[in-house]
């Protein structure tokens, strides 16, 4: 199999960290590409018509995309037990949650690198960062205890919305008020899989 990825992805880096926490790292050739929404390269159409990145192309049926959707598959095929039964749709939520974060985020930095100034609407960043502060909030006062035990899928991309934050948007300090989450975060992003996958 080969995942097509982008180093500075935080949905890409979500199946990159969980193929290093599963061993599944040796079963799957990463392919970096360089890649934009403005014009999608090549290889990033050829796993989805969308260009949108990651994607996995597969020897035995046809190329997967959307992280969550490889994150499921991989975690099937290699038995990993990141999305357990008994909290599975508390998983499910928290990882569309981290998810949400990176939308509105990554969303931000095309708005600032790919708009012509004049055109930038600070109204429409503002809004944005509005949506990932709630989530943020949301996850610090009431799934702290999702985030603890057994590595699962939402810890994972938690901690990958995170650390775009840190990338990205450092100024915006996710921080102050979300003790808790920032001190887990601290944590999860020492892991070597986090520290491999680094974009930074």
């Amino acid at each position: 199999m080969k995942l097509i990825t982008s180093p500075p992805s935080p949905y890409a880096r979500k199946i990159r960290v969980l193929l290093r926490e599963t061993g599944m790292i040796d079963r799957v050739e990463e392919l970096d590409v360089a890649t934009s929404p403005m014009d999608s390269a090549a290889d990033a159409l050829a796993g989805n018509p969308t260009g949108k990145i990651p994607s996995l192309l597969r020897e035995d049926g046809p190329s997967i995309y959307d992280s969550r959707v490889i994150s499921r598959y991989l975690n099937d095929i290699g038995d990993c037990g990141l999305y357990p039964e008994r909290s599975l749709y508390e998983i499910l939520t928290l990882e569309a949650t981290a998810d949400a974060i990176m939308d509105a985020t990554v969303g931000m930095v095309y708005e600032t690198r790919l708009r012509p100034e004049a055109q930038q609407s600070p109204e429409w960043l503002d809004a944005q960062w509005g949506k990932a502060e709630r989530a943020i909030s949301a996850i610090n006062s009431r799934w702290m205890s999702h985030l603890n035990g057994p590595l699962n899928a939402a810890q994972i991309a938690t901690s990958c919305a995170l650390a775009y934050l840190d990338l990205r948007h450092d100024a915006r300090g996710w921080r102050v008020g979300h003790e808790a989450l920032s001190a887990w975060q601290a944590e999860f992003a020492a892991r070597p899989s986090m520290q491999a996958t680094d974009p930074s």
